[in-house]
């Protein structure tokens, strides 16, 4: 910028590729080492088998078409959704 100039303009480089591995290593800290990933995801299987378990046959319908029009992801709770 020169002596004159009036600009406010500030020019700067972020490295998003080493702020996304920071961000990660940040999470990864925060989550503990007792962490488990795949118990997790094993829980969240449960849960949702058990939020759709005992649907009577409207509630069924409903699922059924959200499934079908991509809201719910296939198979969370299927064999329980009945």
């Amino acid at each position: 910028m020169s002596a004159g100039d009036n600009s406010t303009e500030l020019e700067f480089d972020i490295d998003l590729g080493a702020e996304e591995m920071r961000r990660r290593a940040e999470i990864t800290r925060a989550l503990g080492d007792d962490w488990d990933p795949s118990e997790q995801l094993r829980g969240e299987r449960e849960a949702h088998a058990l939020l759709y378990s005992g649907l009577d046959e409207w509630q069924r319908d409903v699922y059924e078409q959200l499934i079908s029009a991509g809201v719910l992801p296939e198979g969370i709770g299927g064999e329980h959704a009945d």
